[in-house]
């Protein structure tokens, strides 16, 4: 039986993204052409280009699905939440392909366009999230500024993961993670919170 052609347009579309994806992770924006991603993708120029113009196009389209591509565990909002999302950030960029590179498309944007701040501000808007929950349940210290403090941790993380990445190809981000955490947290939680708070990379935390 024929495969309906927008069932196999769609398909086309998704092994293209992940193509994209997979070259802009190994070669950045400037390595990559348009050529690589035909071949990774086993589409005809053809079929290329009715679904995406030019490499730039590629390259905003992956940028654009960052958040897609990170399918967090529904949980209820907490400071534990949070944390456990960054670690959960950090599994990602060290399996998942499209993580990655939408991760450093991000960072070398410039090379592709004018800057564009929305994955960075779409960040801060969901840790703002889980610091307002925490915020909640009593978690934060009274002078901490949720939006303020999500701003710095989307920094913090996206610096500490570049340089993970630069010095280990991210083998050691666990571990720089908890670093992080332990010299941030006595700015942010009480000392009877910061107690019951758990420090552990997404694997050991997603098998207990």
């Amino acid at each position: 039986m024929t495969e309906p052609r927008q069932q196999r347009a769609v398909k086309t579309r998704e092994a293209i993204v992940y193509a994209a994806a997979t070259i802009f992770d190994e070669c950045g924006y400037s390595g990559a052409s348009i050529s690589k991603i035909m071949d990774h993708a086993g589409v005809t120029q053809g079929g290329m280009y009715f679904h995406f113009k030019s490499k730039q196009e590629l390259a905003k389209e992956v940028m654009a699905k960052q958040q897609e591509f990170v399918d967090f565990p529904v949980g209820e909002p907490s400071l534990q939440r949070l944390i456990d999302l960054t670690f959960f950030m950090a599994h990602a960029l060290q399996t998942n392909v499209l993580v990655r590179a939408s991760v450093r498309l991000a960072v070398e944007q410039g090379e592709f366009g004018k800057p564009d701040a929305t994955a960075y501000h779409e960040w801060v808007g969901q840790l703002s999230s889980f610091l307002y929950a925490a915020r909640d349940r009593g978690e934060l210290l009274d002078d901490v500024d949720e939006r303020q403090f999500a701003t710095l941790l989307t920094g913090a993380f996206t610096g500490v993961q570049i340089y993970s990445n630069i010095a280990t190809g991210r083998a050691d981000l666990n571990e720089r993670l908890i670093a992080m955490w332990q010299y941030t947290l006595p700015a942010l939680a009480p000392p009877h919170v910061r107690a019951k708070l758990v420090l552990k990379p997404y694997e050991q935390r997603s098998a207990a």
